[in-house]
């Protein structure tokens, strides 16, 4: 099928349209009328690049606890604030997420440096493959395009760690919910993989005292601070696409290209007191690591807290008030 060129007008809609992932301004976060991801979701993840196995296993147990049972405070419970948000009819996010195909691109289909804009077309690639395509479901579907360690894509490192969008039609055929995240592992671990790893151009490469109670560098619960870091932005953009999926729903600040959405407004808060450099109040398991959510087959996470509308404050289920 031959596809035709996006228009100026989409192009331009896209460019503008950057979720930049830094802190914001606490600003009233309003309800725009679009709709939120209330239906079962099924999420289809394309796998770009060439990925370690052990990464793999890690990112899937956590999506797989978004939906899964596991000991208090668990995954599914730090989601539970996001199901608060609701549509114009009350219907609350999903609690129902189940994923429903995995592709692997192996090969690289559309390079390894890639645009924004790229991200759609690496889709449209995994939905028309031969022999075996994913799914094109317009009705509930969401599509996570993770890229590995030796892909560079536009902005990433510099500007964001991970973004959502919707397809355009022009070159998907339909409209879909999609977000990508980029492993940091080797990029910029001290930008995306916070607090596990901290920024070269601090000085001495180390975090404040006040990180982690000591002037060391947190361990990651999994045994690798790319791919930890890389779950606490998925579990951002996560939150944030269901929340405001077309970009007219859930979202602060009165320009629809550049929202603030329910993650940002918590960025870097992981604990009680968290904020400033400081991530909070986590757990810390034997060898010290740091996390703050329980997930399936005895996993553990750190993720980053969302807005909480009801108490309007950034809540996670280990918030000690």
């Amino acid at each position: 099928m031959l596809l035709r060129r996006i228009s100026w007008s989409q192009k331009e809609q896209f460019k503008q349209a950057k979720n930049y992932e830094g802190s914001s301004d606490l600003v009233d976060l309003e309800y725009h009328m679009g709709p939120v991801l209330a239906a079962p979701i099924n999420l289809y993840i394309i796998w770009y690049g060439h990925w370690n196995p052990s990464h793999e296993a890690t990112i899937r147990d956590f999506l797989y606890s978004l939906s899964s049972s596991a000991p208090f405070p668990s995954v599914a419970d730090w989601w539970r604030t996001v199901q608060l948000y609701t549509d114009q009819t009350g219907s609350n996010i999903t609690s129902n997420i189940v994923i429903s195909g995995e592709l692997y691109d192996s090969t690289y289909s559309h390079g390894g440096y890639l645009s924004r804009l790229d991200i759609q077309s690496i889709i449209k690639t995994a939905v028309t493959s031969y022999p075996r395509p994913l799914p094109l479901n317009y009705r509930n579907g969401l599509y996570l395009v993770l890229t590995s360690s030796d892909v560079q894509v536009q902005d990433f490192c510099r500007a964001v760690c991970g973004f959502h969008y919707f397809t355009f039609p022009t070159i998907v055929g339909v409209t879909v919910p999609y977000a990508w995240v980029g492993y940091s592992g080797t990029q910029c671990p001290g930008t995306c993989a916070y607090p596990f790893a901290w920024p070269k151009y601090s000085g001495s490469g180390k975090p404040p005292p006040s990180t982690d109670g000591g002037n060391n560098i947190m361990g990651s619960p999994n045994g690798d601070a790319g791919a930890d870091g890389m779950i606490s932005v998925i579990a951002h953009e996560l939150a944030e696409v269901t929340s405001n999926p077309l970009v007219n729903a859930w979202y602060a600040g009165d320009d629809p290209t550049a929202p603030t959405e329910i993650a940002d407004l918590c960025v870097g808060v992981y604990g009680s007191g968290g904020g400033g450099g400081y991530v909070g109040l986590v757990y810390k398991d034997r060898w010290g690591n740091g996390y703050n959510v329980n997930g399936v087959r005895g996993r553990r996470f750190l993720v980053q807290w969302v807005w909480n509308p009801v108490k309007r404050r950034c809540f996670g289920p280990n918030a000690i008030n």
